[in-house]
């Protein structure tokens, strides 16, 4: 498996307040899925990670596909996958 992670940086506190309950619909779809490892906010709350597991040929691209899935509205919003390589135990 390939890991990636994903930081979102949230805007206007409003519209994260009002699409949450989608969001962890999102997160909790795709934790049923095997996709995501963890995921959690930042202290102050205006970041997140999230740690994607996907296939060893699944690129950048392909995880950020799994996240445009996701209801959280982009407009103020902004995110960005990148691979990782987990050095022990494969896990981070």
């Amino acid at each position: 498996m390939k890991y990636f992670a994903a930081t979102y940086t949230y805007g206007e506190k409003s519209i994260v307040d009002a699409t949450r309950p989608a969001h962890r619909e999102f997160i909790a779809s795709q934790l049923a899925l095997g996709r995501i490892v963890g995921s959690g906010p930042y202290a102050g709350g205006d970041q997140a990670l999230i740690i994607l597991q996907l296939p060893d040929t699944a690129t950048d691209k392909d995880a950020s596909a799994v996240l445009d899935e996701d209801p959280t509205p982009l407009p103020g919003h902004s995110r960005r996958a990148r691979s990782a390589n987990g050095t022990r135990n494969e896990h981070f």
